[in-house]
C-alpha cells in the first residue's frame, strides 16, 4: 500500500461526517475547559507557601546550634494565576537573616513578628496580600564552641525471634559531640536515637538510626549505625565456682563443704565458648550467717559474665566452718 492510499484512508477516516461531529464536539470541549480553566484562576484564592530563611554572616567563633536553615509558612491571596507563577514558575530565594542584628549575646536570637512580615512581604509578588505568617516569631540559638561528648542509645523495642537473643549491641560511632550552651551541656548525659521497633529477628540487623534533636543544641553527627547482633540461646551449666566468704573478721576465713559449686545459666552459642568459672561470683555473706543457728550457710551469685541470663544455683545452701588464722 502506497502512502498516497494510507493518506487518503486516514482523510477519509477523520472527516467523514460522524468523525467531523465528534472532532467539533471535542474541540468545543477543550475550549469550554480553558475558558473555565482561565475563569477560575482569575478568581482570588489563598494558598500557604514555604519560604526558606537562612542565617547570614555568622561570626568564625560562634557555632549555630539550631538549624543554619528554617523556613516559613506564609498564607498569601492573590488570583490564582499569580500564585501558581509565584510557587511553581520561579525558583525562591531564601530570605536572609543577619546573625549580629538578631543575637542577644547570651546564646540565643529572636526575630520578632513585624520583622518577619516585613521580610515575608518583601519575598511575595506586588499583587499578593500576606494573611498569616507561621511561626509568628523566629528564634535560633548558638554557642562559642562549648561542645560535650555524650554515649548514643537507642529508643525503642528489638526482639528477637523465639530461642535467640540480642547478644551485643553495636554503635558507630559510640558517642556524638552536643554543641549547647554550657548550663545545658551539664544537663545532657546520653543521646537518644529514634524509637527503632523490630521483632522475630533472628541474623544481624544493621539501621541508620538519627539522634533526637535537641532544642537549642547541635548534634555531630546527626546519624549513627547500630546494628542489632543475634545468638542461638542455649542452658549450659559452669562448674567448679569456688564460694568466696564476704565481710568476714579480721582473723577468721570461711571454709564450706563443698569448697565450689555448679552455676546453671542462659547464653548464647558464639559466648559460650569463652565463658568460665573465673567469670562469675559465689559469695556467703558473714553478717548473715553468722546470726543464724544452722549448719548451713546460704549462697548466692554476686557476679555474672556479660550474655548471660537466668544464672541459678543449683545449690542455695552448703555446710560451712569458720577458721580462725589469726596467731
Amino acid at each position: 500500500m502506497s502512502l498516497r492510499d494510507i493518506y487518503s484512508k486516514v482523510s477519509d477516516f477523520l472527516f467523514s461526517r460522524t468523525n467531523r461531529e465528534v472532532l467539533t464536539f471535542l474541540l468545543f470541549f477543550a475550549l469550554a475547559g480553558v475558558f473555565w480553566l482561565m475563569t477560575t484562576l482569575n478568581e482570588v484564592y489563598e494558598q500557604e507557601v514555604r519560604i526558606a530563611v537562612r542565617y547570614t554572616r555568622i561570626p568564625q567563633n560562634v557555632v549555630l546550634t539550631s538549624s543554619e536553615t528554617d523556613t516559613l509558612r506564609v498564607t498569601v491571596s492573590d488570583k490564582g494565576f499569580n500564585i501558581i507563577s509565584f510557587v511553581y514558575g520561579q525558583v525562591q530565594r531564601p530570605l536572609n537573616i543577619e546573625f549580629k542584628r538578631y543575637a542577644d549575646g547570651r546564646g540565643t536570637g529572636t526575630v520578632g513578628t513585624t520583622d518577619l512580615r516585613k521580610m515575608a512581604i518583601s519575598a511575595l509578588p506586588a499583587s499578593a496580600k500576606l494573611v498569616a505568617v507561621k511561626p509568628e516569631k523566629l528564634k535560633f540559638y548558638y554557642n562559642y564552641g562549648e561542645s560535650k561528648k555524650v554515649p548514643v542509645k537507642f529508643t525503642g523495642k528489638v526482639t528477637p525471634q523465639q530461642l535467640y537473643y540480642i547478644a551485643e549491641t553495636k554503635y558507630s560511632p559510640d558517642s556524638v559531640t552536643i554543641y549547647a550552651t554550657k548550663r545545658m551541656l551539664d544537663t545532657i548525659t546520653v543521646a537518644y536515637t529514634e524509637e527503632l521497633h523490630y521483632s522475630d529477628l533472628h541474623d544481624t540487623l544493621k539501621v541508620l538510626a538519627a539522634i533526637q534533636p535537641i532544642v537549642g543544641a547541635k548534634t555531630v553527627p546527626e546519624h549513627v549505625n547500630i546494628s542489632f547482633i543475634t545468638d542461638v540461646l542455649t542452658e549450659v551449666e559452669i562448674n567448679d565456682i569456688p564460694i568466696e566468704g564476704i565481710n568476714m573478721p579480721q582473723g577468721k576465713k570461711l571454709r564450706t563443704f563443698p569448697a565450689k559449686v555448679t552455676v546453671k545459666c542462659v547464653t548464647g552459642m558464639k559466648n559460650f565458648q569463652s565463658i568460665t568459672a573465673d567469670d562469675f561470683q559465689v559469695v556467703a555473706n558473714y553478717n548473715e550467717f553468722s546470726q543464724s543457728t544452722s549448719s548451713k550457710c546460704g549462697i548466692w551469685i554476686r557476679r555474672v559474665p556479660q550474655g548471660v541470663s537466668n544464672a541459678k544455683l543449683k545449690v542455695k545452701e552448703v555446710d560451712y566452718l569458720i577458721e580462725n588464722t589469726a596467731k
